[in-house]
This record gives C-alpha cells, sequence and structure tokens, in this order.
C-alpha cells in the first residue's frame, strides 16, 4: 500500500484509522486517494505501518510503553498529538483535533468489528458532533451517517438501507423505500428500521422531526 494522494485539498474528508476490523485493500487505497489528512489513533499504529501508508498525524494517550521518537523517525515529516483525556475515546479525540483544525467531514475505517463494545460506542458517539464535523464510517460492508431532518439521494432499486435510531427518532416519513413509514417513531432497542430497501430506481427521501437517526447503505 503506497502513500496517500499528494494533492491536498482541506475540502476532501480527512481519514482516521481506528483499531477495528480492517477493511479491504480496494476501500482502503480509494480513501487514501483523496484525503488530504491521514489520522491514526495509537492503538493501530503498527498495523497501518505494515501497510506501508503514510501518516499526518498520530494521536492517542500513549498509554502503552510508546517510543514517541521511533514513530518521528520511521513517519518523518508525522505530527504526535498527545491525547491524555480519559473522559473521551481515541476517536473523538481525532473528531476535535480536525475540529480544532477547521476540517469539515471525515471518514473513518477500521471502527467496527472486533470488540462489540468499541464498535457501538463508535457509531452512537458521531451524534454529538452533528453540527460540527460531517463523519461517516466505512467498512466493507455498510457506510454509516447520522442524517439530517431531510434528507433524499439517488439509489439504485433493491439497495438495502437501514434506520437506527440512537435513542427515539419521531415523525420518520419515508419514500421509495419497500417497508415504508408514514410519520412514525423509532426507538433503539424496541423498533428500528434494519434491512428495508429501495423499491425502484431514484430518489429515496427520509425526513424526521426530532432525534439522532442513523442510515446504514447494507452490501453483502
Amino acid at each position: 500500500m503506497s502513500s496517500h494522494h499528494i494533492v491536498r485539498d482541506d475540502q476532501e474528508p480527512a481519514l482516521i484509522i481506528a483499531n477495528g476490523e480492517a477493511c479491504s485493500s480496494e476501500l482502503l487505497g480509494q480513501l487514501l486517494e483523496w484525503s488530504p489528512l491521514v489520522i491514526v489513533l495509537d492503538s493501530a499504529i503498527e498495523r497501518v505501518l505494515e501497510l506501508g501508508i503514510k501518516v499526518d498525524v498520530l494521536l492517542g494517550d500513549f498509554d502503552r510503553g510508546f517510543d514517541i521518537n521511533h514513530y518521528k523517525e520511521k513517519q518523518y515529516p508525522i505530527e504526535i498529538v498527545y491525547a491524555p483525556n480519559q473522559d473521551k475515546t481515541d476517536l473523538e479525540k481525532a473528531f476535535d483535533y480536525l475540529i480544532e483544525k477547521g476540517h469539515k467531514a471525515a471518514n473513518v475505517i477500521w471502527a467496527t468489528g472486533r470488540r462489540a463494545d468499541h464498535t457501538i460506542t463508535n457509531l452512537t458517539n458521531i451524534v454529538a458532533y452533528r453540527n460540527l464535523l460531517k463523519v461517516v464510517i466505512l467498512d466493507d460492508h455498510s457506510k454509516v451517517y447520522l442524517l439530517q431532518n431531510n434528507f433524499e439521494k439517488w439509489y439504485t432499486a433493491n439497495t438495502i438501507l437501514s434506520l437506527i435510531p440512537i435513542g427515539k427518532v419521531t415523525g420518520i416519513t419515508t419514500k421509495n423505500l419497500f417497508y415504508s413509514l408514514n410519520n412514525e417513531d423509532l426507538t433503539i432497542g424496541y423498533r428500528t428500521g434494519s434491512s428495508n430497501h429501495v423499491t425502484e430506481d431514484g430518489i429515496v427521501s427520509i425526513t424526521h422531526k426530532e432525534g439522532d437517526l442513523l442510515l446504514m447503505e447494507c452490501w453483502d
């Protein structure tokens, strides 16, 4: 795996590499090509270096006996960000770093799979950044992001879409989904919109009144 794209445009999403299940080299390569900045969480750095990826920022609490100088020499130039706050996950700290630097969007990989607690936390914590950073979490089976109150996008027929509420989401109305909703509520643990699919080629519309609603674009 080579370095990421040499052309840097801060309008493109930064790439954060966490420490969950690795994605395919194809997906990784696509994201690296256009990422203006690559941030790696400290727990994943050795796995990333084995792939020959050029890292811009190494971030974490470095609580596992890290030799910082080793990575400075191996990845020069690299920014080392010490983030010891134990009230936030390392992924949240990476979001905070991007916001501070003026970035508007981030793609996140290796954030699902392996430990279930990490997966659930990573998927749900993005709601706190609703108005600060556009976050998309990707793996080889899904693309997950938070919906605004009014959402429209073109899809091909039979595309699998899941609507996952974080807490309770009210007043959901959908168009062009096989299992339609008409001003209805979803509540995590009681009723969700998992494994729905697009009825026909065209625009899918999803609106909701209140709450935090995740959309998962899924493929097998």
